[in-house]
């Protein structure tokens, strides 16, 4: 059961699926630093979108915690080192999380696309609660999309269907909280 609200003019999409199977212009996911192909999320969009992804991910050689590679092809891979929930949570993971969120946006905006499908970074292998995931990763595209200095038209939260008893019902309650908080400076 999608869950769908506007921001502006841009779609904000809950669904269920494989990131790897999603329509829009680019998908991103959470990787290695050395962009190398991993596991989960990453892994599985390197073995459906070939040794294209592969080969591009080497001509960028690396990217920091919460930066971003980008690569081009029908669905342009962000590739963002995932922040692992490590020691307790004492490494800025929230910091980091939200701005691979927000670098992401940027770059889908830079390259003029008007749609970008993101997963629930670091929920899988790096064991950061999805219950403090869910409402980070939505406030922070939210509020970008509130912003409304771009060209959008669509930006979905792909969740895995092994995810959708736990993680979806904790994404849709973040989202029905976040919008029913009043905007900083009145937009909506």
């Amino acid at each position: 059961m999608p869950t769908e609200t506007k921001i502006g003019k841009t779609a904000l999409r809950l669904v269920t699926g494989d990131l790897a199977e999603q329509d829009t212009d680019a998908v991103v996911t959470a990787a290695h630093w050395r962009l190398n192909k991993g596991t989960g999320t990453d892994g599985t969009i390197h073995s459906k979108g070939g040794p294209k992804i592969y080969e591009e991910c080497r001509k960028i050689g690396g990217c920091p915690i919460g930066g971003r590679g980008h690569h081009h092809g029908r669905q342009s891979q962000g590739a963002l080192r995932d922040p692992r929930c490590r020691r307790g949570g004492d490494e800025d993971e929230p910091k980091l999380l939200a701005s691979a969120y927000r670098r992401s946006l940027r770059v889908a905006v830079q390259n003029n696309l008007r749609s970008v499908s993101f997963p629930s970074f670091s929920t899988g292998a790096f064991a950061y609660p999805v219950n403090l995931a869910a409402p980070l990763a939505l406030r922070t595209i939210v509020e970008f999309l509130r912003l409304g200095e771009h060209n959008l038209d669509e930006v979905r939260i792909v969740l895995y269907p092994r995810e959708d008893d736990t993680a979806y019902p904790l994404f849709a309650v973040a989202l029905e909280q976040i919008l029913a908080e009043r905007p900083a400076g009145g937009r909506v």
